[in-house]
């Protein structure tokens, strides 16, 4: 009769994880390899492009993010580096990118049973993306994008290869890192958030760069270069 119990309570776990896991394809349409990263769950993964890869997160995952790496180079046991991106040398990242990184962030089934979603550039640009929900339920549920030539047009003091890079990671301090209280826009945000107003340009930029989709009945998907 243990047996069967054990058996019985595992059978329910495994459903309720199975029914509130969220999932996220991430699909490479970029003309070149795109080393996708996803963190707290995931890892990485290679991606050719027209590859796709599908990560499940369970209900109250947190704190999350997907991005693009670029110019990797790995050897046989995962180790190496990447020109854009980079998590610490590994292909299966445990920790976040170096910046520059375009950023897909997520924290599911929060307040109000609510995912609460976002295109970040505060961490800088690297690859164009859309985050968008595969079945969008109007409202503030609805396909985002960041797809402008952000490093064609970065300016030169934030340019760095493969990528435009973020005014607090460039210059530090208060004004861009906002570490100690409030802070507000600065022109360096601005040149982000005139390209690409869906995404976040700043640390608090959040009135305009935050989307919310009801928990239980929405999965999504990233694309690199839509």
């Amino acid at each position: 009769m243990g047996y069967l119990r054990s058996s019985f309570v595992f059978f329910l776990l495994s459903f309720v994880t199975y029914t509130y896991a969220t999932s996220f394809e991430v699909r490479n349409n970029c003309p070149y390899t795109v080393w996708a990263a996803s963190t707290p769950i995931g890892g990485g993964q290679r991606l050719d492009q027209g590859q796709t890869w599908v990560i499940n997160a369970p209900g109250g995952t947190k704190m999350a993010r997907i991005w693009g790496r670029t110019n990797c180079n790995f050897d046989g046991a995962g180790r190496g580096s990447c020109e854009t991106g980079d998590c610490g040398g590994v292909l299966q990242c445990t920790g976040w990118g170096k910046p520059p990184n375009t950023l897909a962030e997520y924290a599911l089934n929060q307040f109000n049973n609510l995912d609460f979603w976002d295109i970040s550039l505060v961490d800088g640009f690297n690859i164009p993306m859309t985050f968008a929900p595969t079945n969008p339920s109007g409202g503030k549920c609805h396909s985002i994008q960041c797809t402008a030539n952000i490093n064609g047009e970065c300016p030169g003091e934030l340019k760095v290869p493969g990528g435009c890079n973020n005014p607090c990671t460039t210059f530090g301090g208060q004004q861009y890192c906002c570490t100690q209280g409030p802070c507000g826009p600065t022109d360096w945000s601005r040149f982000f958030k005139q390209r690409c107003p869906d995404a976040y340009s700043y640390p608090q930029d959040d009135p305009t760069s935050t989307f919310t989709c009801p928990s239980d009945s929405t999965n999504y998907r990233v694309v690199f270069c839509p």
